[in-house]
Order: structure tokens, then sequence, then C-alpha cells
């Protein structure tokens, strides 16, 4: 495979192919699980995010080349290599995934991909309009300085944006346990898109579930029956309400705007560089309140 291949307009018409067999499915099985308004909202933020990366790219891969002009190695593109640097940029994306919900400046380019309270392939493409604005993609270029090329990593980010298509779904139950303990699934990827507290926060992985796992934000799905956990409620601790789609797609960072203008001078930082969530006088709850709340009513005392 040659550096700068991108897999993204092959993948397309399966992207279009998997959401209609699923919308047959969901019209037997599941009736609610599509909204005509909210599907419509995920396709024009996938639309525009389409288009704010053909007006950045050139931009983000000029920053990955200068990076790589002080490369400590020359690194070559065998088949070794691709396979290295897929699992290093799947790491990343971990980390980036991560920040992107616990700093709220990058929380308020990613916020518009939790936005939707139906959960179906269509989500998927619910993309941000803004992560290059927020610099979202630093973490993903860094290997240049390691000497990986620069077109490699364009290459492997596409592939695992196109293998995160098809977790987005609630027609795939659980894989088996072996499966589950290495990739990331349908079913860990609803705990990453729910709103039940017990879930808040989990499940940041791309493609290997593992790094949850290392790093101690793992949380297994719920089984059906569990009375405590409830049923799944996607969306976002406080939802929109609404389907207008300049607002889905810039309200988190008018919320900045209005905090930081209002908030006392030494905490006015605080509401951009903290967690979504943070206030100075303590009025709001952050995801780890929620959770930590819940957790001190359910879980049983050792």
């Amino acid at each position: 495979m040659k550096p700068g291949f991108d897999p993204l307009p092959y993948a397309i018409p399966a992207f279009i192919a998997l959401i209609l067999i699923e919308m047959m499915w969901a019209r037997r099985r599941r009736p609610a699980a599509y909204d005509p308004a909210d599907m419509r909202t995920s396709l024009l933020m996938g639309l525009g995010s389409t288009v704010s990366g053909a007006l950045t790219v050139g931009l983000i891969y000029a920053a990955a080349t200068w990076l790589h002009q002080f490369r400590f190695l020359t690194i070559g593109s065998q088949w070794f290599v691709w396979l290295g640097l897929f699992l290093l940029d799947d790491f990343n994306y971990y980390w980036a995934h991560r920040t992107g919900h616990r700093v709220r400046w990058f929380w308020a380019a990613h916020v518009n991909h939790h936005s939707s309270q139906h959960y179906n392939l269509s989500t998927a493409l619910r993309q941000s309009w803004t992560g290059p604005v927020a610099l979202s993609f630093v973490f993903r270029i860094w290997p240049a300085l390691i000497g990986f090329d620069p077109l490699m990593l364009a290459t492997v980010g596409a592939f695992n944006t196109i293998c995160q298509f098809w977790f987005h779904t609630e027609a795939i139950d659980r894989f088996p346990k072996w499966f589950e303990a290495v990739m990331n699934t349908p079913s860990h990827h609803r705990v990453h898109h729910a709103t039940n507290p017990l879930y808040l926060d989990r499940n940041y992985a791309g493609v290997f579930i593992v790094w949850d796992r290392l790093f101690g934000t793992f949380q297994r799905e719920a089984d059906a029956d569990d009375a405590a956990v409830g049923p799944i409620h996607y969306g976002i601790v406080r939802q929109l309400g609404t389907y207008d789609l300049l607002w889905v797609a810039f309200h988190e960072w008018i919320g900045i705007a209005r905090d930081v203008w209002s908030a006392p001078w030494g905490s006015k930082l605080g509401y951009v560089w903290r967690a979504p969530g943070w206030s100075h006088d303590g009025s709001r709850d952050s995801s780890d309140s929620l959770r930590e709340r819940w957790l001190a009513l359910h879980e049983p005392a050792e």
C-alpha cells in the first residue's frame, strides 16, 4: 500500500448500504432507532465535517510535514511498519478522544458527535465542523517527528475512522468474550454514547479496547435485565432539545464564550481548559460527580 492512499471514498458506498440495511432492520425490530429529523441532522453534520476537513487538510499536512523535517529516524513503508503505525495511531486516538471528553476546549469540537439521542449507523456520520479549529489533530500527527511519513499518518487515520463506523448500532448484541477483551465493539461503544451515570466518560477506544482496560476507563455494558443500570439513554447530560443545525455545531463554543465572559477573572480559563461541567462555584454537575454518586448508591460496600 502506498503512503497517501485514501480509503474513505471507497468506504462511502458501504456506509450507505449498511445504513439502509440497518433501517430495514429497525423498521421491523426497533422503530424508534431512527428519527428522520435526527438522521437529517447527522447527515448534514457529516457533510459539513467533510467540507471542513477538505478546507483544512492542507494545513494539517503542512504541520505534519514541518515536524517530519526534524525526525529522529527515516522509517520505511514495509508491512510491519504499517501495522506498527496503525497500533500507535489507535493509541494516539485513545488519548485524543479521552482529552476530547475531559478538556472543555476539545469537548466543544467533539460534543456534536454525542448530541443525538438515537444510536444508529447514521450517528457515526455526525461529526464535528470545528476539530481543526480546536487543534485536535496535534494528537495524531506527532509520529511524524519520529520519522513516519505524514502521508502514512493520513492513511492509517482514515482506516481508523472506517473501522469505527460499524460500532454505532444496536443491531449487534455482543461478541465472544475473547474478542471483546481486545477489540472495540458495538456493545463497548454503546456505553461510550450513553448518559447513564455508570457509563459517563468511559470506553474511549478507537479500534482496540485494550487501551481502556490498561488505563482504567473501561466499563462493560450491563445485562439487559440489570434494573440498577436500566436501559441505555443516549445523548449528552444536558440534552439540546433541538435539531437546529447551527446550534448542534456550535452550542458548546457559545457556552464557553458565555461562561468566560461572566466568570470572575481568576476562573475564566477554567471554563476553557477544565472538564466539561466544571464551575468555579460548584453549581454544576460534572460527569465524575454524577458517576461517583451513582456508584455510592448502587455498588455494595466492601
